[in-house]
């Protein structure tokens, strides 16, 4: 497992949402949402994965869970032929996958979304957006971003995607506190285990309808969760 299984969660019911994941990179954000349904924490199944990088890690351990992995790279992002035709391979693939929802998960490209996916498309991103967003703004980028504007929390966001990178309507946000000692490595770890609640919480509302795909982002109530964290579900 991939070390956020042990996230509390009641048994959820048989299988409805279908996803399709697109990985860059190790793979973790998929495993999370893997161990989330084996836990029964969330009510879905895993099609597909797309991966964008044929040595990303991700590719065989998401395999080593069954899940079925295609890969479409593009060896030059300046070729526009071959951007575009790395867009139509995807979206060929998710065609033909049909998923209810489709989940970034550590994508590292910009993605095109077909009118038809429109509202369809998640991300989560490892900072309270709109604040450090945006192109080149992933990983350990961020989290360094974080500790040199001194900010005192930080956290993690789960929003629609559109054409721009980390703008769309956001659904879900949780957050932590930044630590006076922190470093890169300390707040990234702490970030991705409200990563680790964020997503599945974010796609089980997202199934019962509490999400409204494409409401404008509005603010929320804020749930407190044990001091370690919040919980800010925008409607």
């Amino acid at each position: 497992m991939s070390g956020c299984a042990a996230a509390a969660g009641g048994r959820a019911r048989a299988p409805r949402l279908r996803l399709a994941g697109m990985l860059s990179g190790g793979g973790r954000t998929l495993l999370n949402l893997l161990d989330a349904i084996d836990s029964g924490r969330l009510s879905a199944t895993v099609d597909l994965a797309i991966a964008s990088r044929p040595s990303a890690p991700g590719i065989e351990r998401v395999r080593a869970r069954g899940v079925r992995v295609e890969i479409v790279p593009v060896r030059d992002p300046r070729d526009a032929a071959a951007e575009a035709a790395a867009h139509d391979a995807v979206d060929r693939l998710l065609d033909s996958a049909a998923p209810d929802l489709v989940c970034l998960c550590g994508w590292l490209r910009w993605v095109r979304v077909a009118p038809h996916r429109r509202h369809r498309m998640v991300n989560i991103h490892p900072s309270l957006l709109p604040d450090f967003g945006g192109p080149g703004m992933h990983g350990d980028r961020v989290h360094a971003a974080v500790l040199a504007a001194g900010r005192r929390h930080s956290g993690c966001t789960v929003h629609l995607v559109d054409e721009h990178y980390d703008q769309g309507p956001v659904l879900l946000r949780r957050s932590c506190p930044v630590l006076p000692d922190d470093t890169v490595a300390s707040l990234a770890a702490r970030v991705f285990r409200q990563e680790c609640l964020a997503y599945p919480e974010a796609l089980r509302l997202y199934e019962r309808g509490v999400l409204v795909p494409g409401a404008a982002p509005a603010r929320g109530p804020e749930r407190r969760c044990g001091g370690a964290g919040a919980a800010e579900i925008t409607r």
